[in-house]
């Protein structure tokens, strides 16, 4: 029989092993409670619990700081009315809020550099997870704008371009949609550009089929 102290000289655990772990084996032979030893995970859950405590490296650091630096910039070159939005909207600190209506107001390039990075510092001390949702959800807003936007424009050529044929898929997608009155802005929209007039006739077609996709929920 092999005693607890011999297992102990014998396999000299490393870092720490768990003695329990080593009693365990003392009913069994040399070659039974090497075997068990070497077959132990060593520090297994010691390595994971380091990687999960690592500090983030100087240069992780950086790239955070940029980002909500850059956040602070975007909302800082929103339009009026979409920066009344946001700051009515987002749950900001006093001194954040007074930093970015600042900055809206400085056209020197050097100083709007170093309030941006003034903004940078406050929002690195708050969590910044709301404003960039909201961002994202703007930029979403924005790409449906423009795709809305460009099916207007291609709705328009069509129907001044190929007429009758074009309203008729357009009835089609939009039953509710008045024939007459667009047929008429469709004839006087092609005759502004066969004669070179402004083209008010065309701006109100691309409003009428507008105010009918948004009818439309579109």
């Amino acid at each position: 029989e092999i005693r607890t102290e011999n297992l102990r000289r014998t396999l000299r655990p490393v870092n720490s092993m768990p003695l329990f772990y080593i009693n365990a084996a003392s009913t069994n032979t040399a070659a039974d409670a090497r075997l068990m030893y070497d077959s132990y995970p060593m520090n297994h859950d010691e390595d994971q619990y380091e990687d999960e405590l690592e500090p983030p490296s100087k240069s992780q650091l950086k790239r955070e700081a940029e980002a909500v630096q850059e956040m602070g910039k975007t909302l800082v070159e929103l339009p009026a009315a979409r920066f009344a939005a946001m700051m009515a909207k987002l749950d900001l600190p006093e001194d954040l809020r007074e930093a970015l209506t600042t900055c809206r107001a400085i056209h020197a390039r050097g100083g709007r550099k170093r309030q941006l990075q003034y903004i940078g510092k406050l929002m690195r001390g708050i969590d910044a997870e709301p404003i960039r949702s909201a961002l994202e959800g703007l930029e979403g807003k924005d790409r449906a704008e423009t795709a809305l936007l460009h099916r207007l424009e291609h709705w328009r050529e069509r129907l001044i371009v190929e007429g009758d044929s074009a309203l008729a898929e357009l009835l089609d997608e939009f039953p509710t949609a008045e024939r007459q009155s667009l047929r008429q802005l469709v004839m006087k929209a092609r005759k502004e550009q066969e004669t070179g007039q402004p083209p008010a006739a065309a701006r109100a077609l691309f409003r009428t089929l507008r105010e009918l996709m948004a009818d439309q929920g579109e």
